[in-house]
């Protein structure tokens, strides 16, 4: 699984709208790719895996009210053979740091921070991308409700190219619906509760 990747394929797309032809094929593999970075920006997160383990660089803080060094990190599924180092200091072990939220990934979450314990010999000194982590990033597996809702949006970019002015239906018969530029608001709905708070600038 990439990083980034889309959440549904084409035929998925295609059986979900009940199409037969491959008549749109190209147009509704944008509509999957647009669908699926549209989910992304609204969560602020990307629900993919990287395909081997990667090294990415963090600056930690320290945490006055508790007392610790903690880091905000890229979302982190499964931890196995995750590696923690603070750049020009040492190696910090596993029994040195707890991956937060305790029991996310039980919960069918991810971890998004990581904590060095005040018993750790090796200690982060606040200095910019000194921390060097090394894990498989990412999401294990999409979340049922980005499936659901990349299904919805696609089949809602879809419905926009009849509508070139951003209305579909009929005012008459009360179908009428105006296609915002925005997420559909059930896609909304379905992926409430997976966003990750934006950091401030």
């Amino acid at each position: 699984m990439p990083w980034k990747p889309d959440y549904i394929d084409e035929q998925d797309a295609k059986d979900w709208a009940k199409i037969d032809d491959t008549l749109d094929d190209a147009e509704i593999a944008l509509y999957v790719a647009t669908a699926s970075r549209a989910i992304d920006d609204h969560t602020n997160r990307q629900f993919g895996q990287l395909a081997v383990a990667a090294q990415w660089r963090y600056t930690p803080t320290y945490d006055y009210e508790r007392g610790v060094w903690t880091v905000d990190i890229d979302d982190l599924q499964d931890p196995t053979g995750l590696a923690v180092v603070v750049e020009d200091v040492g190696t910090i072990d596993a029994a040195d740091y707890t991956l937060e939220p305790v029991d996310a990934v039980e919960k069918g979450g991810v971890y998004t921070s990581l904590t060095v314990r005040r018993s750790s010999a090796v200690q982060p000194t606040g200095c910019d991308h000194e921390m060097l982590l090394t894990a498989l990033w990412g999401w294990t597996a999409f979340p049922r409700p980005v499936v659901l809702g990349t299904h919805l949006q696609a089949s809602r970019f879809a419905a926009r190219r009849d509508s070139p002015y951003g209305v579909a239906g009929s005012p008459d018969d009360g179908s009428e619906m105006r296609l915002l530029s925005k997420l559909d608001p059930d896609v909304a709905v379905s992926l409430r509760g997976l966003g990750r708070p934006r950091r401030a600038a």
